[in-house]
């Protein structure tokens, strides 16, 4: 029962569904601008990818457990004033110089928003997981799905593009 259960949730909460879909999506387009990438900003591949999937298991931990991750925060900075300072200034400058020089922001924003609605979803029909349990189904789903679009081909070339849409 249990096994018919786990079987049956991509159609009980199709948001799951819809994550691994962004997260196919999403390795696919990081394995076609990764050579633009490494080309442009000298980033070797290896480097690209681990960049991507560290920031990809970032997104993942701080939207499936977010209420874990604030209390430390908070703890943190509770502890003095300095430490409130320290914090803020890194976090500002961190995601300041984020934001200025990477152009894959809106991927990220992409899935954390599918993140969270897988989330919404599987809290909609009932299923209330322990937080590592629950950021290792979401993160098994996204990796699957970004390494799934990684070995997909290229859309723009090959049958889809010749037979689909002709020239």
């Amino acid at each position: 029962m249990a096994l018919l259960r786990l079987l049956s949730l991509p159609v009980r909460a199709p948001f799951l569904t819809l994550l691994f879909c962004v997260a196919v999506v999403l390795g696919n387009h990081w394995n076609l601008v990764q050579p633009l990438f490494s080309n442009a900003r000298g980033i070797s591949p290896a480097m690209f990818w681990s960049l991507e999937l560290l920031q990809v298991f970032t997104v993942v931990v701080v939207c499936t457990i977010p209420s874990l991750v604030m209390r430390q925060f908070s703890m943190l900075m509770a502890y003095s004033r300095f430490m409130t300072l320290v914090v803020n200034l890194f976090v500002v400058v961190t995601v300041g110089i984020y934001v200025l020089f990477l152009n894959m922001l809106s991927d990220l924003l992409v899935l954390t928003s599918a993140v969270l609605l897988a989330r919404l979803d599987l809290a909609r029909i009932g299923i209330s997981l322990r937080p590592s349990t629950s950021v290792l189904l979401m993160a098994v789903i996204v990796f699957s799905g970004i390494g799934l679009g990684h070995v997909l081909p290229n859309p723009v070339q090959g049958w889809f593009a010749k037979t689909l849409v002709p020239a």
